[in-house]
């Protein structure tokens, strides 16, 4: 693919936004990369690498990083959104002080609003009105992506259009694109998916073995998909690469935030002193409580969501919350 004469900007510098800004470099692709740290800006444009979250990748010439909201904006229309989802109303706010109109969005944070429980889409559209917006998600650790081993994803959107043009920014032979329409349930998929995580780690972490672990992915898959069902998503979204795959990926592998913050909870560390050695936003911990209130507004039973909450919130021990999932009473598999 040649490069293209209009740059992309991606909004958020973390691992994720690097990673794929990465991806875009190896098609040609200008990419502008911004974050609200503006200091850590400043230091991917002076070391021309991200010694915080991808030590010892260079960044090459097409990813350009851009301190300036106003200036990373000049000449884009297509956007790529990579911020933890606590921080993405503000931004959006920032964005259409300076700019409304003209623009096409890919989504590839995961989670839910904090208080509104509001899908990331929804923020955008409630920010920006009705901008055209894809989400991107699946199996995808950022070290690996950044690496360039073979990875695959789900890109969807309402919009067939929207789905062509960034599955034309980001498909090539180490990072594959698979399509939907279904918005919601790739979204649903990537949020609750980290809680599920959180409680896989604190199940090894008690020292569980692998029975424990399949009976966790298996029964959180059930969980996902109820919720997704019940907000508007499809079924067949949950058992492909943006529900199951994302779900076995981050549930098995200690690469995953969400996975180690439950093994150390399991440890006997706690909250604080896990996010502080972890370093990043742990996406499961807000996306915990929001699901919980979810799940009760449609009236959903997810008691491994409950019992993740409980634990964070200091109302369960670890072991208390693993007793009380296998206290529950005998039921049909296909039921709740």
């Amino acid at each position: 693919m040649n490069a293209r004469p209009d740059p992309l900007l991606i909004l958020g510098a973390g691992s994720w936004g690097t990673a794929l800004a990465l991806v875009l470099a190896r098609k040609g692709v200008v990419t502008r990369l911004w974050d609200c740290d503006r200091a850590h800006v400043h230091r991917l444009a002076a070391e021309r690498c991200n010694q915080r979250y991808l030590p010892g990748i260079p960044l090459p010439g097409e990813i350009v990083p851009v301190p300036d909201l106003g200036s990373a904006l000049a000449d884009v229309r297509d956007i790529v959104v990579a911020i933890p989802c606590e921080g993405l109303r503000c931004s959006m706010q920032q964005l259409g002080l300076l700019r409304r109109g003209n623009m096409r969005m890919c989504i590839a944070s995961k989670g839910l609003e904090p208080g509104t429980l509001a899908l990331n889409h929804e923020v955008i559209a409630d920010c920006l009105g009705p901008v055209p917006v894809a989400v991107l998600s699946g199996p995808s650790f950022a070290a690996e992506v950044a690496a360039g081993q073979p990875t695959a994803v789900t890109l969807a959107s309402a919009s067939a259009e929207i789905v062509e043009v960034f599955a034309g920014y980001f498909h090539d032979n180490l990072f594959r694109i698979y399509t939907s329409s279904d918005i919601i349930g790739v979204q649903v998929g990537g949020a609750v998916k980290n809680v599920i995580a959180i409680a896989a780690g604190i199940a090894d972490g008690l020292g569980f073995g692998a029975n424990t672990r399949a009976a966790l992915i298996t029964r959180g898959l059930a969980e996902i998909t109820r919720l997704g069902l019940a907000v508007g998503g499809r079924r067949e979204t949950f058992t492909g690469l943006a529900g199951l795959g994302d779900l076995v990926l981050t549930c098995t592998d200690d690469q995953s935030r969400n996975r180690r913050l439950g093994l150390a909870l399991a440890r006997g560390r706690t909250l604080e002193e896990t996010q502080a050695a972890i370093g990043q936003v742990i996406e499961g911990v807000r996306t915990a409580q929001a699901v919980r209130l979810l799940a009760g507004r449609h009236g959903i039973e997810m008691p491994i969501t409950e019992q993740v909450v409980n634990v964070i919130e200091g109302t369960a021990t670890p072991a208390a919350a693993v007793k009380a999932l296998l206290a529950r009473e005998p039921r049909s598999e296909l039921g709740a």
